[in-house]
């Protein structure tokens, strides 16, 4: 039911302004104020807090529900739920939680600031400082392609309070858009999911109260971790989501396009595209929830993410460019949706950890589950 409430949603009120989104690059506002009348921003946040006491399963299947529209807004949903709240939940002090979460869950859209320019995959060179000064630490540096930066209102900031201990010294700090010496800076001009912000955020001395110190001083770097390997599952949703509406379309249009005297969905070769397609979806899909059950029952899950990314992200971007082909040359063009999921699956397979960082991640598990 909570599956078909996120689908009849996003075909009714998302899509009929996708293409124009796409076009100007900005997510509307009126949208994301829905997205917290559904209670599609706090899906795992309790009920004491304003949210919706439900499962990280559930998160994945919106986030895929909401790709299947449109990408842009699905990782809008994605960062709040699988990488902001799912921090909070775990790591936040009480009072933080009673402060953020029923913010989160209202009318407040948070962002996840980690990357820099010279920490991508390597994520924990970070060169933003963190400087105590009494009862503030300041923090100077500047973050780069930080999703929902336009929107937020609240920033979890990883900045390194000790450099000289290395990545021990990396914290998590929660930003508030107001607070002196922050700004957001400049929003990227993207290839693919174009609605959804990406922006530079600046810190020139923005003072932050201890007392807004996510964890410890020091634990940002397995904050960041253990945030990650749950946002990874959740960017498998979106994948699954963006490829299955890539199939659907493919396949609808196979069934009215006639060459030769009939449809081209009757000629095998297009039959056994479609098959092979749908397998793929299916197959990523059994990964993605399979690694989201997982999370959910409190069992290790690491690899099985790292696999449901991978893999979701790379058939996402198989299946959107032979969506293309199906439809041959109005395929290419941006009068049919086809073109726009294959720019938007691009992404897949670079952030939250690009293609060559999940296979390495799954690697150390095969050799050390094989004792060599």
């Amino acid at each position: 039911m909570f599956q078909a409430s996120v689908r009849q949603f996003a075909r009714e009120e998302i899509g009929p302004h996708v293409r124009q989104m796409d076009e100007k690059g900005v997510f509307r506002k009126e949208l994301i104020r829905q997205f917290f009348e559904l209670g599609l921003m706090g899906i795992e946040v309790p009920e004491e807090f304003g949210g919706q006491g439900g499962s990280f399963f559930q998160c994945v299947l919106a986030v895929e529900e909401l790709a299947a529209v449109d990408p842009s807004a699905a990782v809008i949903v994605d960062v709040q739920n699988t990488l902001v709240n799912n921090a909070l939940l775990r790591w936040a002090s009480a009072e933080q939680k009673r402060r953020y979460l029923p913010m989160l869950t209202r009318d407040t859209v948070g962002a996840y600031a980690l990357s820099e320019e010279g920490a991508g995959s390597d994520a924990f060179a970070l060169a933003t400082r963190a400087v105590e000064d009494g009862p503030d630490f300041v923090l100077r540096g500047r973050k780069l392609w930080i999703t929902n930066g336009a929107e937020a209102g609240l920033y979890l900031v990883f900045a390194n309070a000790h450099p000289e201990a290395g990545y021990r010294g990396i914290t998590c700090f929660l930003v508030e858009r107001g607070f002196a010496g922050f700004q957001v800076g400049k929003k990227e001009d993207k290839l693919g999911i174009r609605a959804s912000s990406t922006c530079e955020l600046i810190l020139e001395d923005c003072r932050v109260r201890k007392a807004n110190v996510m964890g410890e001083v020091g634990q940002g770097y397995k904050i960041a971790i253990e945030t990650l390997n749950e946002g990874r599952i959740a960017i498998g949703g979106q994948m699954i989501g963006l490829a299955r509406a890539a199939l659907e379309h493919a396949a609808a249009y196979a069934r009215q396009r006639r060459q030769f005297g009939r449809t081209i969905a009757e000629f095998q070769a297009i039959q056994l595209d479609l098959a092979r397609m749908a397998t793929q979806v299916e197959a990523a899909r059994l990964l993605v929830y399979n690694a989201a059950r997982l999370r959910d029952a409190g069992l290790p899950f690491a690899t099985e993410a790292a696999m449901a990314k991978y893999f979701s992200s790379e058939i996402a971007e198989e299946v959107a460019s032979k969506a293309v082909e199906v439809l041959g040359g109005v395929g290419f063009t941006r009068d049919y949706p086809v073109e726009k999921l294959y720019r938007d699956a691009k992404i897949g397979r670079i952030y939250e950890g690009t293609s060559n960082m999940q296979l390495l991640t799954i690697a150390k598990h095969v050799l050390k589950d094989r004792g060599t």
